[in-house]
């Protein structure tokens, strides 16, 4: 890599020369490669001290002949690299320099041209300016040292050390996105390792007796210590972030992508991280920014800066941080509860720059729509920001013209589209929010306004003390729109917060709800989005579309609103928009009551997004087919029990009903457990503040029956007790008549538990429990969701093991290694990438068997690697065959048990079984490109894999006999349909295999016979298959002698077949294919001795003197002269559509030409199962058991190596030897 020249002073201290001129020296560093106590003690001190040597240990310097300074314009990490950078600069500039006279003048020259190749190789689209010259020569070196490929993506590297056997070893962490590796190298002994983040159980920071600070990196194996970090938060932090990607790609199987679009450095900004370090840092403040303020999963934070903030209520300037992104304005103040604002950029028309004063320095105001100013002062880069913040306007501008013009049907004016009142939709008298939401001309009931609507007391004979404080608090709420403003641009303040406790009047809910969600933000800037997604969904169905009908009459049926065709239908078309729009998440559980409770309160467009947010945004992952979020939260809340009522834990734990109690709490927001009623307020609180209200409130009930709880004997028991509690909670101000609750109904009421004041309640939470905070939580749901998230694959592991344990000769041992090598090699392409897409060969929804499926280039990968036929030049043509075998229903995939099943067949089947197998390997047609034929291709596999695979089966077999006893396989031309035969279900699989219905498989079903290109194939498998065995000699003559007499086993079977003379026109369409020769046809000769007759060919298998002697046979030749009777002249429309043309060797000009594989020539299993019988070198091959423990350690072993090592690593060695 060239580089800016830098002088050095002692150009020869721990470095070694190894080329030499008059202008440059070629140095490589001590240590690497010369060996020694020098060089080990310099190659320990480059590790201890961290010296980018370490990493580039050879460099080239510049010095002019006058000068003892010398300057650096090359270094690079191998010696390929640094030799071609040598050589030219010999060929390009050694005799240019000898032209110039002065020193100076070389020197400039010498510089100029070196920063001329710097500007053009940083042109290449390849290579990222944005990472500094260090940067790129880590990312260099850990390719090298791990084996990775270009496509894994360093993230960023540290020094550290590793405490290996109580030792430390001073090193290198490198970290990846999918991997954390360490390299260590002190006094010539070298320590790495690789580790995967989807392995990773558990990552914590602790400290110990001996040192303040360590990482703990733990897998299901073991534990790796790491310390001494410069800045142990920033490491800890990346890898915590780094882990969190691992267990989204485990999640959801989508690979990590790098956000391009990231903001300019400044020119005055240093370059210290990487690019993609810079991404994740962008990616987890924006994560953290769009959770403080609720706002959409794609906004992306530009950057924020301190300033102040005038608060009109209090007349004074508070402190706090304003952040600017692409749509948002927001604050908040240094103390968390005294100040937020949000300011959306569609509601902003004026941002000035005020006058400064020594009062009020570098004040800048923004103005809204709704005629509210903000002044914000006291920012350190006023023009900067308010540049910023004048092109995101022209962006949000320009997006609201674009929209008014495809969307001018949903707005009428800019006032009416972006100002708050229509914004914030309200239960007032305004005709647009009575105007009736209908998508079609057809008379389906439509719900027009929130649900509770209908059921309210407007009458004023029916005024009572409840419908009186409701409207006392209609009057706080507007006396505080009136002072802190109303709407998205509202001062959200602890005033605020009071009200919200008090409890929101039902008039304003739905309101309030999509205001403090964060909803109102989406739903105006995606108008139309939910009834184009209805009139989309309308008609479909799906396996979600059913779950949601059986739900709907379950969703508070005791409530009178969900007692008609009106809030059904409302609640459908939501349910069934949403499972349209996300379809990861579809449908779960527990969103049909959430969703109910929405509707009451909101019309059905609000209930939508306000669903949106829930699902997506407050409750992440909590919805899905395994409420994994519900189970992080568990464990989250697990945690807080035992630290603020650890008297209590032990006794939950110990009658398991903490697991129990929180999913129904959680995923339904109390709204199954309590009166709905009461069960509202809760879901007001978590609107306002989160999911942290959920924990203060669970942990407030468990603290109330203490006493209860630690007399309970059992789960029931302690059910019971909560339960009851849970059923007496009520809310005092609630206008609506008391709704039963269904578990109410279902206890006994002899001693009913005393009243429970929901608010009493909520102000306890708070009182008790206020001071967790959502940071608090959020770090301890990454610790949660590592544990979660591998409890599930371990959970998945074994069930798959457990299927197929019964149906396998493998132990249990056995396949759980298989599968983790099944894994991870299906995890490498997720990493990596492959030939199809990892979401179409994961699917969580489906049955674990079929969770993970791998590809042909996958299974080719394992095939080399574990199974005792790889080997040699067929062995990934011999692979294609096996996968095509295994591929049952033809989907180019296979799971777990089919890549188990083939394996066990060859490392536990007998002599006759792998024999069998190895026939139908060869039996299967050649793969076409042709899009009409891959049906038969599909019909074959189907045909040959009956036995084999155990989830197909077929029925009686209505082919002609004339297709069975003909001997070969069966070809489809193009004019001719076929039919696929159906795959059932795996409950098949032990009949199948079952000894006494084995047998009477074979004996139904005869297999088909080889023909002549099928048995060459078969021919180059074996010679490939015994390459590299101790045995080979011997079972290379073993083969040879089988297949002199399968070959004439064949000429003989011709004469019992040979066609008829009114067979004859339908036999000139010969069946054939390609032979793929892995060595030139040589030396072929005709056998005289070989029966000779009408229509018969001499066929001849001749060895390669050359190569091997008589006995060995490692180049062979199959050749057949055809017919004699075969018509001169072929004209082109004689060759039939399936007909292909055998390939001409290097035969000598003497040597007849080869013609097409004689139809009429076949063999039979039986005759190549007798033949393979009487050699005993064969029979000791197919008979001898396999050690698939060994292979899998050594598939093991070249992973940690590295698959992907390049050919520079060889360099290395042999340099550092």
């Amino acid at each position: 890599m060239w580089v800016e020249l830098e002088e050095v002073l002692m150009a020869g201290a721990l470095w070694t020369t190894e080329r030499a001129n008059p202008y440059f020296i070629l140095q490589r560093r001590k240590g690497r490669g010369g060996g020694g106590l020098a060089g080990l003690l310099v190659g320990t001190l480059d590790v201890v001290l961290d010296s980018p040597a370490r990493v580039v240990p050879y460099r080239i310097l510049y010095q002019s002949p006058d000068s003892v300074v010398c300057w650096t314009v090359a270094h690079g990490a191998s010696h390929r690299e640094i030799t071609a950078h040598w050589d030219w600069l010999e060929h390009n500039l050694l005799q240019t320099l000898s032209v110039f006279e002065n020193e100076n003048d070389i020197t400039t020259f010498v510089r100029g041209k070196i920063q001329g190749i710097i500007a053009e190789y940083t042109k290449s689209p390849d290579v990222k300016e944005d990472d500094t010259d260090s940067f790129k020569e880590a990312i260099i070196k850990f390719h090298k040292l791990f084996g990775m490929p270009e496509e894994e993506k360093l993230v960023n590297y540290y020094s550290c050390s590793y405490w290996k056997s109580k030792v430390p070893r001073q090193g290198r962490l490198y970290l990846s996105i999918n991997h954390v590796c360490f390299c260590s190298l002190l006094l010539g002994k070298e320590v790495k390792l690789v580790i995967r983040w989807a392995d990773v159980t558990q990552l914590e920071r602790r400290a110990t007796m001996l040192l303040p600070d360590v990482i703990s990196v733990s897998t299901r194996s073991e534990e790796h210590i790491f310390s001494i970090f410069l800045n142990t938060s920033e490491t800890f932090q990346l890898m915590e972030q780094l882990a969190n990607i691992a267990m989204r790609q485990l999640l959801d199987n989508k690979s990590f992508e790098q956000d391009l679009s990231l903001p300019k450095l400044r020119t005055k900004t240093p370059k210290k991280v990487s690019a993609l370090k810079r991404d994740l840092d962008a990616r987890a403040k924006s994560e953290r920014y769009r959770a403080l303020f609720r706002l959409p999963k794609n906004e992306k934070l530009d950057g924020h800066t301190d300033c102040t903030l005038w608060v009109p209520f209090n007349k004074t300037h508070i402190l706090g941080q304003m952040f600017v992104s692409t749509n948002y304005i927001c604050f908040s103040s240094k103390e968390e509860t005294l100040c937020s604002l949000i300011i959306p950029l569609r509601e902003v028309t004026v941002v000035e720059k005020a006058d400064s004063s020594s009062v009020l320095p570098s004040p800048l105001s923004i103005s809204t729509k709704n005629r509210m100013t903000f002044l914000f002062a006291n920012l350190k880069d006023r023009d900067f920001l308010v540049q910023r913040i004048s092109d995101f306007l022209q962006q949000t501008t320009s997006g609201i013209y674009f929209e008014e013009e495809i969307t001018g049907s949903f707005s009428s004016s800019d006032d009416e589209a972006y100002s708050h009142q229509s914004s914030l939709p309200s239960c007032g008298s305004e005709p647009e929010c009575e105007r009736l939401f209908s998508l079609s001309d057809d008379s389906i009931p439509t719900a027009s306004q929130a649900l509770m609507t209908m059921y309210r007391r407007k009458s004023p004979e029916e005024f009572n003390p409840k419908l009186a404080k409701e409207i006392l608090k209609e009057k706080d709420w507007r006396s505080h729109f009136a002072e802190y403003g109303q709407g998205v641009c509202m001062y959200r303040t602890e005033r605020t917060k009071d009200l919200v406790l008090r409890g929101i009047p039902d008039s304003m809910r739905g309101e309030l709800w999509l205001l403090f969600s964060g909803a109102i933000n989406e739903m105006t800037t995606h108008p139309g989005y939910y009834e184009e997604l209805v009139e989309k969904s309308m008609g479909k169905c799906s396996l979600a579309t059913e779950e949601i009908e059986r739900d709907l009459h379950r969703s508070l049926p005791e409530h009178p609103a969900f007692q008609n065709e009106i809030g059904i239908s409302a609640l459908r078309r939501v349910l069934t928009a949403y499972a349209f729009r996300n379809p990861d998440i579809g449908y779960c559980q527990a969103m049909n009551i959430v969703t109910s409770v929405l509707l009451l309160y909101a019309k059905e467009e609000e209930a939508f997004w306000l669903l949106v947010a829930l699902c997506e945004r407050m409750l992440p992952d909590y919805y899905n087919t395994r409420v994994v979020g519900a189970l992080v939260d568990q464990g989250v809340f697990e945690e807080l029990a035992r630290d603020h009522v650890p008297q209590l834990y032990d006794c939950m734990q110990n009658l398991g009903v903490i697991s129990t109690i929180s999913l129904s709490w959680f995923l339904t927001l109390f709204l199954s457990v309590m009166p709905f009623e009461s069960a509202v307020v809760v879901v007001d609180c978590f609107f306002y503040e989160g999911v942290k209200v959920i924990f203060q409130l669970a942990l407030s009930v468990l603290e109330a029956n203490i006493d209860s709880l630690l007399k309970c004997r059992d789960d029931g028991e302690a059910m019971t007790v909560l339960g009851r509690y849970l059923d007496s909670v009520t809310n005092r101000d609630s206008t609506m008549p008391p709704i039963p609750h269904l578990h109410s109904l279902l206890i006994d009421d002899k001693d009913p538990h005393p009243e429970v004041d929901i608010f009493r309640l909520v102000h306890s939470s708070y009182e008790k429990f206020g001071t967790i905070r959502a940071d608090a939580i959020e770090q301890m749901r990454f610790k949660q969701r590592l544990r979660v998230i591998q409890t599930i694959e371990d959970t998945t592991k074994r069930n798959v093991i457990r299927t197929i344990l019964t149906e396998m000769a493998f132990s249990a041992v056995e396949l759980e290694e298989l599968y983790v090598l099944f894994k991870a090699e299906y995890l490498a392409t997720c990493y990596w990438g492959g030939t199809s897409s990892p979401a179409d060969r994961h699917d969580p929804s489906l049955p674990y068997l079929d969770q993970y499926r791998i590809d042909l280039e996958q299974f080719t990968g394992l095939f080399n690697v574990l199974f005792p036929w790889a080997g040699g030049v067929h062995s990934d043509a011999l692979a294609v065959r096996f996968f095509r075998l295994l591929d049952c229903n033809a989907d180019s995939l296979i799971n777990f048990r089919e890549f188990a099943t083939g394996l066990s067949l060859l490392c536990h089947g007998d002599l006759t079984e792998k024999l069998k197998l190895l026939y139908k390997l060869h039996a299967l047609p050649e793969v076409t490109n042709k899009s009409e034929e891959p049906d038969s291709a599909f019909e074959a596999t189907q045909y040959f894999f009956e036995d084999l695979n155990p989830e197909t089966s077929h029925g009686p077999d209505s082919r002609p006999n004339k297709d069975k006893d003909d001997g070969f396989v069966r070809v489809t031309f193009k004019n001719e349909k076929v039919k696929k035969l159906h795959v059932v279900e795996c409950q098949n699989f032990l009949r199948l295999w079952n000894p006494d219905t084995k047998s009477n498989l074979d004996d139904a079903k005869e297999l088909p016979k080889l023909n002549q290109g099928q048995f060459i194939e078969l021919c180059k498998t074996l010679y490939s298959m015994f390459s590299e065995d101790p045995a080979e000699q011997d079972l290379y003559h073993a083969t040879a002698t089988v297949t002199s007499l399968l070959l004439e086993i064949g000429e003989v079977s011709k004469q019992f077949c040979s066609p008829t003379a009114g067979e004859q026109p339908s036999q000139e369409r010969h069946c054939l294919q390609e032979l793929e020769f892995g060595n030139p046809l040589e030396e072929v000769g005709l056998d005289d001795s070989s029966p000779k007759g009408v229509g018969l060919s001499s066929v001849t298998l001749v060895s390669d003197d050359e190569a091997k002697d008589d006995a060995s046979v490692s180049s062979y030749s199959v050749l057949s002269s055809g017919s004699q009777e075969m018509e001169p002249k072929l004209r082109c429309e004689d060759i039939a559509d399936d007909t292909v043309l055998v390939r001409k060797g290097h035969l000598g000009d003497s040597l007849p030409q080869p013609t097409f594989p004689d139809r009429d020539w076949a063999i039979s299993f039986d005759q190549l199962l007798a033949s393979v019988l009487n050699q005993p070198a064969l029979v000791l091959y197919f008979e001898k058991p396999m050690d698939l423990m060994a292979r899998i350690s050594n598939a093991k072993n070249m992973c940690k190596v590295g698959s992907f090592a390049s050919s520079c690593d060889h360099e290395l060695s042999l340099l550092s030897g």
